[in-house]
């Protein structure tokens, strides 16, 4: 089973705007309503590519179960903890030249709250995949990937991280699988600017000694570099293609490299399918569709990627 977890889960209010001037009455040309969070994103685009997996997370109030209602269509399963204060978020995303967000803050999320995600994680069991992804809200303490990762220890759980800086650093010492920071993050890690290739391999086999498994960083338009388990580095070019979206192509290459991976453990073909996932949501106005995903994965393929 894959599981995800969506600390922050929220609905998603994207609006395109012509011209957008501040202190008028501006008018919509495109509006869209979409779940918003990194693991929901990683839930969507595993469901499209024919894996079904479990969202797990937090929600509340009538945005929380609009959510809850959303992923129903989506094509995967939610087990949310339901939350007594507050509601979940929606965040604004104004598209209008630049794009601009308005993200809110979402509910209260006590101890026995979190009790309570620990008791589902308790089903997970040898084998499973276990994605952790996106911030953590103010009401939680900022070492709740740490605890999860100790508390599932030993376990034989695969974990993949995907945070920036503090929140993937002190992980490493529990072994993820996986995790994904892109070139910037993993400067800022080690307080450098990587300006090449070989500089990047460099500082992700230093995450490997510090502990993690396998280094996945994305360098946007330049491409992706894996550094794997077995000491092997993979590079992988981006396909064709306007870019349109930067939201969700992370997370879906996150999805695409486990979905690869799960298919016939090729760590190659993980890299080559996670890095089609991405540039197919790049591509799109939202998350990609599997054909989108497969024909930019041929095009890698043909292209000697």
């Amino acid at each position: 089973m894959i599981y995800t977890v969506t600390f922050n889960p929220a609905l998603d209010y994207v609006v395109k705007v012509d011209h957008f001037t501040l202190g008028t009455v501006n008018r919509t040309e495109q509006e869209d309503i979409y779940c918003g969070g990194k693991g929901l994103n990683v839930s969507t685009v595993l469901a499209t590519l024919g894996y079904g997996n479990t969202a797990l997370g937090f929600v509340a109030g009538f945005t929380g179960d609009e959510i809850e209602r959303r992923v129903k269509n989506l094509g995967f399963r939610s087990d949310f903890i339901h939350v007594e204060q507050g509601m979940s978020r929606i965040n604004v995303k104004l598209k209008s030249g630049e794009e601009t967000e308005i993200n809110g803050s979402g509910p209260k999320i006590t101890k026995k709250d979190v009790e309570k995600l620990y008791e589902k994680l308790d089903c997970l069991t040898k084998g499973d995949i276990l994605i952790l992804s996106g911030s953590i809200p103010a009401s939680l303490n900022d070492d709740i990937y740490e605890r999860i990762m100790e508390y599932l220890d030993k376990r034989g759980i695969r974990i993949v991280v995907d945070a920036t800086r503090d929140l993937l650093s002190n992980v490493l010492y529990y072994h993820p699988f996986l995790i994904k920071p892109n070139n910037h993050e993993l400067g800022e890690m080690f307080g450098v600017t990587l300006k090449s290739v070989d500089e990047i391999i460099q500082y992700g086999k230093l995450l490997q000694e510090k502990g993690a498994e396998n280094v996945l960083v994305s360098m946007a338009g330049d491409g992706a570099v894996l550094i794997t388990e077995k000491g092997e580095v993979f590079t992988m070019g981006v396909p064709s293609g306007t870019v349109k979206n930067s939201v969700g192509a992370g997370d879906s290459m996150v999805a695409g490299f486990v979905a690869g991976y799960l298919e016939n453990g090729s760590y190659e073909h993980a890299l080559r399918l996670g890095s089609a996932a991405g540039s197919a949501t790049a591509f799109s106005d939202g998350l990609a569709g599997k054909e989108d995903i497969m024909r930019l994965y041929n095009e890698l393929l043909k292209e000697g990627f």
